[in-house]
């Protein structure tokens, strides 16, 4: 049985799925291309307690994304938007803020794929062709037997693809992944040799 969809991505993966830096995504966000979110765990605040996923004002915590890396890696929040209403909400009983990392804000998945449908993300020619070097192809590919040997072959092409971009983000060092062109191309031949001995 193949697992859910996900969920969120974190901005680190969505940068290296999108090749492109945080501050460029703060940019996006801040423009409404997508909402940048944290999890706020349950929290008194006046009539409206909060909790569950919000949205946070990204130009409220702008210098968390400088593009030249000096800027702090935590923030404050002093307003958030629930995701299930329009109006933001102002954090009366908690005047120093909500503490916030960068690892504490994420995208949901149907806006990630929505903008990547919107940019024609998934057909963008692959930007480093030619200069495999810097992706750990043989790392992958023994990924891939231990997946078929443990799981057997996953339902769909699209999952499988997926499946190996999750396995750069979590093994890349530099957060460069390759596109996901480039990974379809290398495991079309696969796929169809393995779907046709099924």
């Amino acid at each position: 049985m193949a697992l859910p969809p996900r969920v969120y991505f974190t901005l680190h993966e969505a940068a290296a799925r999108w090749d492109c830096t945080l501050a460029d995504i703060a940019g996006w966000a801040s423009v409404g291309r997508f909402d940048i979110v944290t999890a706020i765990r349950s929290i008194p605040n006046g009539l409206q307690p909060l909790s569950g996923f919000g949205a946070v004002l990204v130009t409220d915590i702008l210098e968390m994304f400088h593009r030249c890396g000096t800027g702090p890696t935590t923030s404050r929040l002093w307003r958030v938007r629930p995701l299930n209403q329009a109006e933001w909400v102002l954090l009366t009983e908690h005047p120093a803020g909500i503490k916030v990392t960068l690892a504490d804000l994420l995208i949901m998945a149907e806006d990630v794929h929505r903008f990547e449908t919107d940019c024609d993300l998934l057909r963008r020619p692959a930007s480093h062709i030619g200069s495999t070097a810097r992706y750990d192809w043989d790392g992958m590919y023994i990924s891939l037997i231990r997946r078929v040997h443990e799981h057997g072959v996953p339902e769909t092409q699209a999952e499988w693809v997926g499946e190996v971009q999750q396995w750069f983000v979590e093994k890349s060092e530099s957060g460069e992944v390759p596109d996901e062109r480039t990974i379809r191309r290398r495991l079309t031949p696969i796929w169809k040799a393995l779907r046709e001995s099924c």
